[in-house]
């Protein structure tokens, strides 16, 4: 793996989580491998789940410490939300701050697979092709 924040995000993981891969059921398995590795913006909404991990956070907060655009977040955390895999905590204002699901709490190991895939990606993104 060749990507630095990718390794990061494997040593968050792997100090966070248990073993919880082997209690996934297949349905989580694949939506969490959807959001994160099939679509566009999935290392984005990864390195927003590390930065909930810390401690729970705001859209503003989010976008402050990743140094992204809030619209960015706001879309981002609305697919997160959407699919259950974080909590939006009290009321529904504006400024509540966001925390990881139980969901995705229980189910932190299969997002090794994910960075696997994630990190298959971006090399196979990298390569050069040569015509001779």
């Amino acid at each position: 793996m060749s990507n630095p924040l990718l390794c990061e995000f494997r040593q968050v993981l792997h100090a966070r989580s248990s073993d919880s891969k082997r209690g996934a059921d297949k349905c989580t398995t694949n939506l969490l491998f959807y959001i994160f590795a099939g679509t566009r913006g999935g290392i984005t909404r990864l390195c927003i789940i590390m930065k909930l991990l810390e401690r729970p956070r705001n859209h503003n907060q989010l976008a402050k410490d990743l140094g992204i655009d809030y619209k960015a977040i706001k879309h981002h955390m609305s697919v997160l939300e959407h699919n259950n895999m974080v909590l939006r905590i009290g009321d529904n204002r504006y400024g509540a701050p966001y925390c990881i699901s139980d969901l995705l709490e229980m189910n932190l190991g299969v997002l090794d697979g994910v960075i696997d895939k994630l990190s298959y990606n971006m090399e196979k993104r990298n390569r050069k092709k040569f015509y001779y």
